[in-house]
Parts: structure tokens; sequence; C-alpha cells
């Protein structure tokens, strides 16, 4: 099951002239009770209520602990029972970023009925086990929001941002706003994490392609645990060594946040290109006060995810490239589409669950 053979459907491709374009936001809470006209008949005949029995299906959406992206969450899963009959969904961020509780979580979640299994795991390296163990036990497991590290997936699929090209053409918007030169500073979270590992290669590889007009003046890792942690970094990093920072493109929410926030309270004339949709943020893109940021689609990750795993559990579908890696969305938010960039991304997702239902799966 080779975890980087992924399909590119759904990448909102991110670009950037005099503005940047394509995003989201807030996280389509009223999709539980309508859904987005796409356009597409297909897209729409492939995700109406009519369809196979999931009442039986209890999906639960587990985080490796509490942290503000995963919020959406929420509503995605609550928009997949209201469309598509699943018997429910339960959100548990109970696992304190600490794998041995993570599993904990699950575990409580598998005695309590819970019988497919979307999850985020702790651990990149490790939790391709726990998945093996619910694979065991006949419960359907898709990844979400990140992959399991190397080359296997033990779920049954990933439904996660592309995070190396995302941060990458992050990066090349920064580099554009920047008129081409200049030294950036990267923002992101845990080094352990494989999905930071792809993004630093992202940011990484944008610069390079400047052959020098434009430097990686450092990169500071492990600053997503809370705002606080964040915030003194950024402060530290404008302290020390804002005059000769040139752009900084964060890739992990607290540091997005805590840049913006830094950038604003000095006034130093560096350009940001943050990443996700706090209302800090959107706010600052109106002002001017950042150039945008990428969004990703975590409400679509649940929303998606829910339905292709109550399609497993059911025996409705099966994957016909099991382990299978599609990206979830990337979308570039600026002045120009911060008000309207979240219809963008639900039709993205209702894209790639049709893409799912007609492309990747075979159902009966």
């Amino acid at each position: 099951m080779m975890l980087r053979r992924r399909s590119s459907v759904a990448f909102a491709a991110l670009a950037m002239s005099a503005g940047l374009v394509l995003a989201g936001c807030t996280p389509a809470e009223e999709a539980a009770e309508e859904s987005t006209d796409t356009g597409s008949e297909s897209t729409e005949e492939s995700t109406s209520t009519d369809g196979p029995d999931f009442s039986s299906v209890q999906v639960a959406l587990v985080p490796g602990g509490a942290h503000p992206y995963f919020q959406p969450w929420i509503a995605g899963g609550e928009a997949a029972v209201a469309e598509f009959g699943i018997g429910a969904t339960e959100f548990n961020e109970t696992g304190e970023w600490d794998q041995t509780k993570h599993n904990s979580a699950i575990d409580s979640m598998a005695a309590q009925g819970f019988n497919a299994f979307g999850i985020f795991g702790v651990s990149p390296t490790d939790i391709n086990t726990t998945f093996s163990n619910l694979n065991e036990q006949g419960f359907a497991t898709g990844s979400l929001a990140s992959c399991p590290a190397g080359d296997v997936n033990e779920a049954s699929f990933c439904l996660s941002t592309d995070t190396g090209e995302a941060a990458y053409l992050a990066t090349q918007a920064l580099i554009e706003q920047m008129g081409g030169e200049g030294a950036i500073v990267h923002l992101t979270g845990n080094a352990v994490d494989s999905n930071t590992v792809r993004r630093i290669d992202g940011v990484q590889a944008a610069i390079d392609e400047t052959d020098g007009a434009v430097t990686l003046l450092t990169t500071i890792t492990d600053i997503d645990t809370d705002l606080q942690s964040a915030q003194k970094a950024v402060t530290d990093l404008l302290a020390a060594q804002g005059d000769a920072v040139n752009g900084i493109v964060t890739t992990a929410y607290n540091p997005a946040v805590a840049a913006t926030e830094g950038v604003g309270d000095t006034g130093l004339p560096i350009k940001v290109i943050a990443i996700d949709d706090d209302q800090i943020i959107l706010d600052a893109i109106r002002e001017g006060t950042i150039s945008g940021t990428v969004v990703q689609n975590p409400w679509g990750q649940a929303y998606v995810g829910s339905w292709v795993l109550a399609a497993l559990q059911t025996g409705y579908c099966e994957m016909n490239e099991p382990g299978l890696y599609v990206d979830s969305g990337s979308f570039l938010v600026t002045t120009e589409n911060v008000d309207t960039y979240d219809a963008e991304r639900e039709a993205t997702s209702k894209e790639i669950l049709a893409a799912f239902q007609n492309d990747y799966m075979t159902c009966n």
C-alpha cells in the first residue's frame, strides 16, 4: 500500500499575480442543512440522500489532541450525518498529543460502539500500528489531515492537505510580494511531524528556485503547541532580527496568528503569508496588514471522510487502491476573495467526494 501514490484531483491551484487566489474560511456550519450547488449534475447525483443505509455506522473523528485546526471536523461530521443518513459522528480531542493516551481514547470509543475511525495520528511513525489493530477488529479506518510517515498507510485511505505543495506555493506567493528578493523566516509546527518535514522541504524548494535572490534566514519549529509559545517566538524573532526579515511564511496555525499580530503591532514592513483562517488572520487580510493566507480543508476532511468510512464499514464500497492518498485541497485567500472563498472550499469537497464515489472506490 503505497502512501505517496496520490490523486491530486482535489488540489485547488494556488496562484498569485497582483493579488492571490482561492481559499477557505468559516467551517461551513450550514452545510448540515443544505448542500452547495456546484453546478455539476453528476456531483449532485452522487451526493443525493438516495443511497445506501448507513444508519448502523458510528464514526469517530479523533485528532491527536486539542487544536483549533480540527474544530471544523465537528460541523463536517454533522453535515455528513444529515446528508447521508450516517448513524452518528463524534469528535474526540482527548488524546493530549500523546500516542498512548490517544490510543486509549480510540479504544474507549470502540468499546462504546463506534465502528469507523477517522484519525489524525500523534506519532506518524507509530499510527500504522493503531490502524492495524482497528482493522483486525473489523473497523473501517481513514487517516485524516496527516498521513503516516513513510510509504505505507495501514488505513484504507488518507485524506490530507498536500502540505509540501501548499508550503511551496505559499512561499512562491510570498516571494512575489517581496519583489523577488530578500530574507524569509519560516514558522512551523512539530519538527517530527511528517507534515512539518514536507512543509520545510516545500519552502526550501521555492527559495532554491530564486538562485540566491531569496534566502532562508531561519526555520523555527515546535511553536504550534499553543498560542503563547508562538507569540513568544515571534516577539523574540522580531526583537532580535526584525530589521533583517523581509517576509514570513507560516505553515502552522498558532505561529500564523502570532506572526500576524506581531507584524501588525510592530509596524515592520514584513510581508506575511499565513495559514488557516483564524478571524485575526482574515481581519488582517481585509486591513492589508498581511498579504494572504493558505487555507486548508478540515471541514471537507470530516465530511468526505465520514461518507467514505461509512461506505467501507457497510461494505457498500471498497477502495480500488487501499492506502490511497487524496489531497483535501488548499486555497490561497487575499483581499480579492476573503469574503467568498468558503463556497469554493465546499464545492471542492463535493468534487473530492464524487471522485471517491466514481474513481477511487468500487461501489455496489
